[in-house]
């Protein structure tokens, strides 16, 4: 199992980050809760472990090709793993996935926790020069790269723009597009302007494409 995907986790303190929405012009602050957020995207290795899968291709890649779904499911495969109380409840239909906040399984961020944590105290539209912390449509050689081979943020957090996009909990925007659920970050076939810290893009909860995938959050007080 890699446990960089996973295992490692980094504690991030309560504070408040400003959202915002081209399509609409909206913004809205959010207050964020104490909680802890993988290092790194969840790698194709740690899926295969929890899914009892196999691995497809070389190690360290991030896992994509999945969707909302997916991702929820893996985390409370991850959960029961850990010996920990898995945060989702999917319904019978298994479309409708209830969240219980107090449990202490893994999840997927809040979009407020995921660009929070990608900011990592800065204000601009990137933590860093977008060549050395990304893999973009500009270095990328337009393929998926192994996490962790761009510099991290402030607060150690790898991979948070570029090589794949990553799903959060958050609906996009229920009155709109109704299910679709939030993705943050960019990835490996985007242009630059894809790549920032803001940038809000949106999908059906069972969409799956090559340069999409996820990282795994706790609430505060997990361990």
């Amino acid at each position: 199992m890699d446990v960089r995907a996973g295992d490692r986790m980094v504690d991030v303190a309560a504070g408040r980050v400003t959202l915002a929405d081209r399509r609409t012009g909206r913004t809205w602050e959010v207050e964020v809760a104490p909680y802890r957020i993988g290092a790194y995207p969840v790698t194709r290795e740690l899926y295969a472990h929890v899914t009892e899968g196999r691995p497809d291709g070389p190690p360290g890649l991030p896992v994509e090709s999945v969707s909302w779904f997916d991702a929820v499911r893996f985390c409370n495969g991850l959960s029961r793993l850990a010996g920990l109380t898995p945060a989702y409840d999917p319904a019978a239909d298994g479309e409708s996935i209830g969240w219980d906040p107090a449990a202490d399984g893994y999840r997927l961020p809040t979009e407020a926790e995921w660009e929070y944590a990608c900011r990592a105290g800065t204000t601009g539209p990137r933590y860093g020069s977008l060549d050395s912390i990304a893999w973009y449509r500009g270095n990328s050689q337009e393929r998926i790269h192994e996490v962790g081979g761009r510099l991290p943020n402030a607060w150690g957090l790898h991979d948070m723009l570029g090589n794949v996009w990553e799903w959060c909990w958050d609906h996009y925007d229920t009155e709109v597009y109704g299910t679709y659920r939030v993705l943050r970050g960019g990835g490996w076939f985007d242009e630059h302007w894809s790549c920032r810290a803001s940038v809000r893009r949106r999908s059906h909860p069972t969409f799956r494409v090559d340069d999409v995938g996820f990282r795994v959050a706790r609430s505060a007080g997990a361990r």
